[in-house]
């Protein structure tokens, strides 16, 4: 099982969606990829196997993934102040992977049905739901 963590800017989703996934006794490879080396870097210390960064290595990541997840401006071209490119978008969206989609404001995008919640609380929601797709019951 590989689980692919997509995050740009500072990689904050995505070093806090890793040590809650790892906390969470998930044992799946987790593959950090960020849209920038700062973001790699900092999911990689907060435990992904290995990681890598740029456009190249979202696309190419996630024809492997089983699972992708991260801040919904990871299927939005030019999301994330421009580091979301179109190419990596669709990399994302045209995916088998399942994706797991943490709903941010921040890219102009409204997500209906949604709850306001808290950026954690939206972390925690998507880590159970991680859990729930590959089987494994979350250690508290």
């Amino acid at each position: 099982m590989t689980i692919v963590i997509i995050d740009g800017q500072g990689g904050g989703v995505g070093k806090s969606l890793i040590e809650q996934l790892k906390s969470a006794g998930v044992t799946a490879e987790l593959i950090a990829v960020g849209t920038n080396a700062l973001a790699t870097a900092n999911m990689l210390r907060a435990g992904a196997a290995v990681g890598a960064t740029g456009e190249n290595a979202v696309v190419h990541n996630c024809r492997q993934a089983d699972i992708i997840c991260g801040p919904i401006g990871i299927v939005l071209a030019d999301a994330m102040y421009g580091e979301l490119t179109p190419r990596m978008a669709q990399a994302v969206a045209v995916s088998p992977a399942q994706r797991v989609l943490i709903p941010i404001s921040k890219c102009h995008t409204y997500v209906a049905g949604t709850t306001a919640n808290t950026l954690g609380g939206y972390i925690d929601d998507a880590v159970r739901k991680i859990c729930q797709i590959i089987g494994h019951s979350a250690q508290e």
